[in-house]
């Protein structure tokens, strides 16, 4: 009976019994603490010209076996894909050629030959030792191919990399952006620092933090929402091009674009302003193009998208007049503009203000609009309170968010520093948390207090690093660039 025919249990306990029978006698592979490598399969079916007749060592998952008498071949799985294997009892002597046809799928072996192409053109290694350095318990899913089940993928993600080879591919491209990203930063001067994950005060984005208790202080902690406010006390100390990469954690819904932990990049850069970071912006994203895909046109989800310099630029104001059709440059009065965004519907509260109204215009139906990448700045101040103000005018602020195939991607400021202002912006984030608004930011006295000593003009920027893979990956959820997405308990689903 073929192995996928079998009960589970009954496969589970074949192999259990093999592994028994080898452990009785003393060739237990649990027991095996290395094994020296000197090639992969990739490697050598790239340059065959310079393996051919060499011999090597190699190691991996045994994915495939055909047995066939006195000789077989299988296939060898390792880091870099893998390469078929020429095994024969003349070449492994009687014992250990009965040792190898034991083996099950998924065991992990050591082979020795050498490098040759069979007579149907497929290069190969021609085996004249075999050793088992680790036993598989359980079956591969469907002897190796296909496991297609969502949910399983993302829970079994270790058997997710051996059965799908292109997901491998995905998180070594998510390897690469992120060396990248860092290579630039690091050419152009900034230096990467590392604040605090557990804080006194969630603060530096408007989110619901996750809360966990410090016994030995006694006190309730909060997970970072972002490292925003630490890494603007440091420029206040004097450090003038600074960031951060790494994870942050949101206590909010869960979908194809949000994980409650997820990784961003954050960069401060003192003497600029909002417009220097769209100049950062287009840099990152030409410079990951370049290096990580080779071209600055990509397709995502069957669009081209073309990453290419400069980027459109356009006022929130002018978004919402060009997509939505209201002119909030207008002197239309509120209840005009109620009317407009009532018939355009959008939703919102009826006490809401005109930038709140202006905001929930451009998030409700112009964000999926923009394709292409796009810049959108000047945003109310109602929304930004950690963003420098509008000089010509003031209920609008030097804030960016940058928009590619319908998505936001980051955010930016021309960063806040007058500390009376900042402390006003907190206490009326203080008021909306009052109101019942979990979301809103807490009062930040140390900040204000590093305000207070002088912070020098400054240009902000974060990105999603998670969105930025997905993007250059061209996967549709953000489960398919993390390793190990948030899943909940099984018996949970019960």
């Amino acid at each position: 009976m073929e192995e996928r025919e079998q009960n589970i249990s009954e496969v589970i306990q074949v192999r259990r019994d093999k592994l028994d029978k080898l452990i009785q006698e003393g060739k237990n592979p649990y027991e095996v603490v290395k094994y020296d490598k000197d090639a992969y399969a990739e490697v050598i079916k790239q340059n065959y010209a310079d393996y051919e007749g060499r011999t090597v060592s190699l190691a991996g998952r045994l994915v495939s076996k055909r047995i066939m008498g006195k000789a077989s071949f299988a296939h060898l799985l390792d880091s870099t894909g893998s390469i078929q294997l020429y095994v024969s009892r003349d070449d492994l002597g009687e014992e250990n050629y009965a040792a190898f046809k034991k083996t099950d799928i998924g065991d992990i072996i050591g082979v020795k030959g050498v490098v040759f192409t069979t007579k149907m053109g497929e290069i190969s290694v021609h085996c004249n030792s075999v050793e088992l350095l680790s036993k598989s318990l359980l079956p591969l899913p469907e002897k190796y191919h296909g496991l297609k089940d969502t949910d399983l993928r993302y829970r079994q993600r270790y058997v997710d990399l051996i059965a799908n080879p292109e997901v491998k591919k995905t998180f070594i491209t998510r390897s690469r952006i992120i060396s990248t990203v860092r290579a630039f930063l690091d050419g152009e001067g900034f230096i990467e620092v590392e604040t605090p994950i557990l804080n006194t005060i969630a603060g530096g984005a408007s989110a619901r933090p996750f809360i966990t208790h410090h016994n030995t202080l006694d006190i309730d902690m909060y997970m970072r929402i972002a490292p925003e406010l630490y890494l603007k006390r440091l420029i206040v100390g004097g450090f003038e091009k600074v960031y951060e990469l790494g994870r942050n954690f949101r206590n909010e819904g869960m979908d194809t674009r949000h994980n409650p932990e997820f990784t961003m990049i954050e960069m401060y850069q003192a003497y600029t302003d909002f417009r220097g970071m769209m100049d950062l912006t287009e840099k990152i994203f030409c410079r990951i193009a370049d290096t990580v895909i080779g071209s600055r046109k990509i397709t995502y989800q069957g669009v081209e998208i073309n990453l290419d310099a400069p980027w459109e630029r356009l006022t929130m104001t002018e978004a919402v007049k060009k997509y939505v059709g209201i002119d909030f440059s207008s002197a239309a009065d509120m209840s005009e503009l109620k009317a407009q965004a009532k018939a355009a519907g959008v939703e919102f509260d009826d006490d809401i203000c005109r930038g709140k109204l202006l905001y929930e215009c451009f998030d409700q139906k112009v964000e999926e609009k923009l394709v292409q990448p796009t810049f959108v700045y000047d945003y109310p101040v109602e929304v930004s309170p950690l963003a420098k103000r509008k000089p010509s005018d003031p209920t609008l602020t030097e804030r960016f968010e940058f928009f590619i195939t319908g998505k936001e991607f980051g955010n930016a400021f021309s960063e806040l520093n007058d500390p009376i202002d900042q402390k006003g912006r907190f206490m009326a984030q203080v008021k909306q948390r009052e109101k019942g608004d979990d979301e809103a930011q807490m009062m930040d006295e140390d900040y204000v207090n590093a305000l207070m000593y002088g912070m020098p003009p400054t240009g902000g920027l974060g990105i999603g690093i998670d969105r930025v893979v997905m993007l250059f990956t061209d996967s549709a959820s953000i489960r398919d660039v993390l390793l190990f997405p948030t899943m909940k308990p099984i018996e949970k689903q019960q």
